[in-house]
């Protein structure tokens, strides 16, 4: 079956805050209110806005869904997601991850997300993403990537899944592309 993509992906982000203690690590996601994923355990983020840079739209989806106020400076660029729905391509988005463990304030909802502290290890997998068990727990423990996810035609459940390492852990000056990603779905 050929596969249609959307000619120009919505460009989004995810900022992901980190609490390091005692106890271990534990990373901020929240319940989605409304809007693409309502009703699902998501990460902070949203769409980039015209004239915003990644960091931009990061540090100011962080706060307009958790109160959490955090610098560009102290974001770590951790992952790039891309997300392809055949049977719905104007859902296709290209995802910037970013974690941060530098962050002020106390997290409290928004009309958009209900946040939650959640140890790494213990992940809601089950009220979430089905890709999220694919890629979210290796991005938590170190690994550095560019993931390609393909939706199944129900948009919900993973056709195929991919990854390309970073060299040296770092962002790639260029993206992976679609044809560059083996399958290891």
């Amino acid at each position: 079956m050929a596969q249609s993509f959307a000619a120009t992906p919505t460009q989004v982000v995810l900022c992901l805050p980190l609490l390091r203690g005692l106890t271990g690590t534990q990373v901020l996601l929240g319940h989605k209110q409304r809007g693409f994923g309502a009703g699902r355990v998501v990460a902070p983020g949203g769409k980039i806005e015209p004239g915003e840079s990644p960091e931009q739209a990061a540090v100011r989806e962080l706060f307009e869904e958790t109160s959490l106020v955090a610098e560009i400076s102290s974001l770590e660029p951790a992952a790039r997601v891309f997300f392809r729905f055949p049977s719905r391509p104007a859902a296709d988005m290209d995802c910037t991850v970013f974690l941060t463990s530098a962050f002020a304030g106390m997290a409290t909802a928004s009309e958009e997300l209900v946040p939650a502290w959640y140890p790494v290890g213990h992940l809601p997998l089950a009220r979430m993403w089905d890709d999220s068990a694919m890629w979210l727990g290796r991005l938590l423990v170190g690994e550095r990537f560019d993931a390609l996810v393909v939706l199944d035609e129900d948009n919900e459940s993973v056709a195929r899944f991919s990854t390309v390492d970073w060299a040296d852990k770092k962002i790639p000056a260029t993206t992976a592309t679609e044809a560059g990603f083996p399958d290891i779905t």
